[in-house]
């Protein structure tokens, strides 16, 4: 059986390496490529995938949003998130958005296709750094949050669109809304969590993984 695979990330270099990596196995092929979050919902939605390998930081809608999607409306695709982010909330989110499996980029390497059998095969799959970390906050019993849960998905949209450095008639126009709904949204999201300009939205978004220093 040939375990079919969509790559989603903003790097064509790490695309083109993954594919190389995946395709060199005789049980996978890969079957579409995505730069930004939308694009990948658009193309698994076409192609339906066994299993989406995905990034987190992407242009336009990040990958545990767009995971969150796939997930809803096909929850049948498997779901890897490869990301440089090691860190407890976004490991937390990813799993709770519906992903099936998680590793670090920088032990990425065979591990993907690992990674991609496992999940194929219903299992999870953590790379070994983070099936630690998980599995001590476990047994800590340590709850983890992020301040991203405070905010609805329109609202957590806005936000990534708006740090990108979309107006707000351009995000308007992107989601089919007026430009004054948008700066409600955009009003009310900085209200939840708690900050009180651009600047401190757009570090936000860094540390929470919206977006990147790129």
């Amino acid at each position: 059986m040939i375990i079919s695979v969509f790559l989603a990330d903003d790097h064509r270099v790490l695309r083109d390496g993954l594919r190389v990596l995946l395709e060199s196995q005789d049980d996978i092929k890969v079957v579409g490529e995505a730069e930004d979050g939308n694009k990948a919902i658009e193309g698994i939605n076409k192609v339906k995938p066994d299993v989406a390998v995905m990034d987190i930081t992407m242009p336009e809608l990040n990958g545990i949003d767009a995971a969150q999607i796939i997930h809803e409306t096909s929850p049948e695709i498997g779901i890897v998130i490869l990301s440089i982010h090691s860190d407890l909330e976004h490991i937390f989110r990813a799993l709770q958005a519906g992903a099936q499996g998680y590793m670090l980029k920088e032990s990425a390497g065979s591990e993907v296709i690992s990674a991609v059998r496992a999940v194929h095969l219903g299992r999870r799959y953590l790379s070994p750094s983070i099936r630690d970390l998980v599995m001590e906050a476990h047994l800590q019993n340590r709850q983890v949050q992020s301040p991203l849960d405070l905010l609805s998905m329109r609202e957590r949209e806005v936000l990534q669109l708006t740090v990108e450095g979309h107006s707000s008639a351009a995000i308007a126009e992107k989601l089919d809304l007026s430009p004054k709904t948008i700066e409600t949204y955009r009003s009310r999201l900085m209200g939840k969590i708690g900050v009180r300009d651009l600047t401190e939205l757009v570090r936000f978004a860094i540390k929470h993984g919206i977006t990147s220093l790129d």
